[in-house]
């Protein structure tokens, strides 16, 4: 699935440093070029992964990314570390859950939010 995203995100002629994550989230590192809109990106992520996935029949049942995405913004000199990070989601997801993660980065990001529209948590 990973490759299959990044030649969605490639055909959008954008970059793609790194993907990963676990079976509950995805993280990817790009960047972006002025001519599209994030939003834009990740709903065709989203729309053309879950069509592959489906067609495939790499799982059982209908697949459906969750409503919503978060997306931070990083300089380039935090590019190296970033990309370890997502590298290393199984060892860091040992010690830290999703919700725990995404909430430091809101609040990291000084980013108010409402419980109410957060992700639904897979605990």
């Amino acid at each position: 699935m990973h490759k299959y995203i990044c030649g969605i995100v490639n055909g959008k002629e954008q970059k793609v440093y790194a993907i990963g994550g676990m079976p509950d989230h995805i993280h990817i590192l790009l960047s972006i070029k002025p001519n599209i809109a994030i939003s834009d990106l990740v709903r065709d992520i989203k729309a053309n992964s879950s069509k592959w996935i489906n067609e495939k029949r790499l799982i059982t049942g209908l697949f459906q990314w969750q409503e919503g995405f978060g997306a931070f913004s990083y300089s380039k000199s935090q590019l190296d570390t970033i990309i370890l990070y997502i590298n290393n989601q199984e060892q860091h997801h040992e010690k830290k859950k999703f919700r725990d993660e995404y909430l430091e980065l809101l609040q990291k990001f000084d980013v108010e939010y409402n419980e109410k529209y957060l992700f639904e948590w897979i605990d």
